[in-house]
């Protein structure tokens, strides 16, 4: 196995959600593709043509961010993964950051802005900085360095 990329889909702001990841993580999209766009996508609604169908974000070099729009009749229903759903994934995005410093500016920038924290990111009792939160889009994040700070 080469890569493992991270897939998200959204209830219609992939982009602005992408958009908010650019500047978290200092990186550019590289690829964004609306169902408007799509030549294999015949019979998009009105509604639905500015939708993201495919956007990309580099994280590091083999880790990127990708996503889309769920639109009714194209792609899967989008569902929120909360409790009380039975035999769903509680998936949590999971960065190691390169230093106390960016580990910082990362959870602040995620759990601000109408982010949540779930969890302080400190020494943890078990040994690593680490933190975890949910952004304002609803992605859990957990945020650590490999030792403690």
């Amino acid at each position: 196995m080469q890569l493992v990329h991270i897939y998200l889909n959204f209830a219609g702001n992939t982009e602005e959600a992408f958009k908010f990841y650019e500047k978290v993580f200092g990186t550019r999209i590289l690829m964004k593709q609306t169902y408007g766009d799509t030549p294999f996508v015949k019979g998009a609604p009105e509604s639905a043509k500015n939708k993201i169908m495919h956007i990309q974000l580099p994280i590091t070099e083999a880790v990127h961010l990708m996503g889309s729009d769920a639109v009714e009749g194209i792609s899967p229903p989008f569902k929120l993964c909360t409790k009380p759903y039975v035999n769903v994934p509680d998936v949590h995005i999971s960065v190691v950051a390169n230093d106390k410093a960016e580990a910082d500016r990362v959870f602040q920038a995620l759990s601000g802005d109408g982010g949540k924290v779930t969890m302080p990111i400190a020494n943890a009792p078990w040994g690593p900085y680490f933190g975890m939160c949910v952004d304002r889009f609803g992605t859990q994040w957990m945020v650590s360095l490999p030792t403690p700070a």
